[in-house]
């Protein structure tokens, strides 16, 4: 999901840049649109970086034992 975010920002950012001519009183459009590229890449990279950590990330299993105490040494048929 966040790698298509990033796609769709950086896409987005190119075409506010490159492609748009129109202005905004007060708006630079082409800044914006660097503004969403950069906002694209670290989003992009920052996805590859956390999906790298859960690949390398290891599960530990607890087991819990419940082991009945032995029997009273003094009796061979475990009576008191």
């Amino acid at each position: 999901m966040s790698i298509g975010l990033g796609v769709f920002l950086i896409a987005l950012g190119a075409v506010l840049s490159f492609a748009v001519r129109d202005s905004l009183s007060g708006v630079d459009l082409a800044m914006v649109g660097y503004i969403c590229i950069a906002a694209g890449l670290a989003t992009v990279v920052l996805s590859f970086i956390l999906a790298s950590q859960r690949r390398r990330t290891a599960q530990t299993t607890i087991v819990e034992r419940h082991d009945v105490p032995p029997a009273s040494t003094t009796d061979p048929y475990g009576r008191p």
